[in-house]
């Protein structure tokens, strides 16, 4: 038996409607090659690091699976990759499929996403940057006119 996951990162304007076919179709194509979907988390949006296809934010998915070690194994992931390439271009901006040790844990720590940050916080942390960049602004300029 053979555990994969998936990560994958999708434009932040995926719809509720975009995102459920392309989980169907995920699993449609994992149990078409007799695998078995043991999760499939939507991690949540989260600023890049870079810009990717001119996004500063995506929206980042999970997908763990068993497999059976068989030729069937191959099949299904360049099937997935082709599913991720071709049929859902315009939603996925990257994926990466890895292989998993079966018997590792499948807790992971990640960081809070934007979508679970209160937005108290946000607007806090928003308007003190806006002040601090405001007032160095205004110095440079008086600095500049003297």
């Amino acid at each position: 038996m053979a555990r994969y996951e998936i990560l994958f990162l999708t434009v932040p304007e995926i719809t509720a409607d975009e995102a459920s076919t392309l989980e169907k179709q995920v699993d449609k194509v994992i149990a078409d090659s007799e695998g078995k979907v043991l999760s499939y988390e939507r991690w949540g949006k989260y600023r890049l690091a870079y810009q990717v296809r001119k996004y500063d934010y995506g929206i980042y998915y999970l997908v763990r699976f068993d497999i059976d070690d068989s030729p069937k194994k191959d099949a299904l992931l360049e099937e997935l990759k082709i599913l991720f390439q071709v049929r859902f271009v315009d939603v996925v901006m990257r994926h990466t499929i890895v292989a998993l040790d079966p018997q590792a844990s499948l807790d992971y720590k990640r960081p809070e996403s934007l979508e679970e940050v209160p937005t108290k916080e946000m607007d806090n942390f928003l308007k003190e940057s806006k002040n601090v960049m405001g007032s160095s602004q205004e110095e440079s300029y008086d600095q500049e006119r003297a």
